[in-house]
C-alpha cells in the first residue's frame, strides 16, 4: 500500500474514534442517548454505564477515548507535515498500540466482568484498530526507507 493510504487509515480511525468517544461521553450526561444503543439485554450501553466499572485509574473511560483519539489525530497531522522525520511514525505506533492495549482491557471488563457489550464502545475499539493498522504500515514504510541499501536506493531512482 502507499504511504498516503496508511496515513488515511490513521486519520479515518482517529476521526471516527473521536466521534464515537464523544458520543460515549454524551451518553453519560444524557441518559436518552444510552437508551438509543441498548439493543438487547447483552448489547446494552445503559448496562455498561450503570455497572460502576467505567473508570480506569480514577479517570472515566470515555475521557481515555477522547484524549487518546485527539493524540492520534495530532500525531497523524504531525506525521503528514514532517514526512521525513523517522521518529513520528514510531511514536504514532507506540500511542496506537497503547490504545489497543487499553481497548482490550475495556473490552475484557465489559464482556467478562459486566457481561455486556456497548456498541458505541465497540465502534471506538474498531476505530482504534483501524488507526493501529495504519500506524503499523507507516512504521514499516519508515523502517524500509531508513534501512534500504545504497544499491537498492539507486535501483529505485
Amino acid at each position: 500500500m502507499r504511504t498516503r493510504t496508511y496515513r488515511s487509515l490513521v486519520t479515518l480511525g482517529g476521526g471516527l474514534g473521536l466521534i464515537a468517544s464523544i458520543y460515549a461521553a454524551l451518553e453519560v450526561y444524557y441518559a436518552s442517548l444510552a437508551g438509543a444503543c441498548s439493543i438487547t439485554a447483552y448489547v446494552n450501553c445503559g448496562k455498561i454505564l450503570n455497572s460502576g466499572k467505567t473508570t480506569t485509574l480514577g479517570i472515566s473511560d470515555w475521557i481515555w477515548g477522547v484524549a487518546g483519539f485527539v493524540v492520534i489525530l495530532a500525531l497523524a497531522i504531525l506525521t503528514e507535515q514532517y514526512r521525513r522525520d523517522p521518529r513520528l511514525p514510531y511514536v504514532l505506533l507506540t500511542v496506537t498500540t497503547a490504545g489497543i492495549g487499553l481497548s482490550v482491557y475495556f473490552l475484557y471488563v465489559e464482556v467478562v466482568e459486566i457481561h455486556g457489550l456497548c456498541p458505541v464502545c465497540a465502534a471506538a475499539y474498531l476505530c482504534g484498530v483501524i488507526a493501529w493498522v495504519g500506524a503499523i504500515g507507516l512504521a514499516r514504510k519508515t523502517y524500509r526507507r531508513e534501512h534500504r541499501t545504497p544499491t537498492a536506493a539507486v535501483a529505485e531512482a
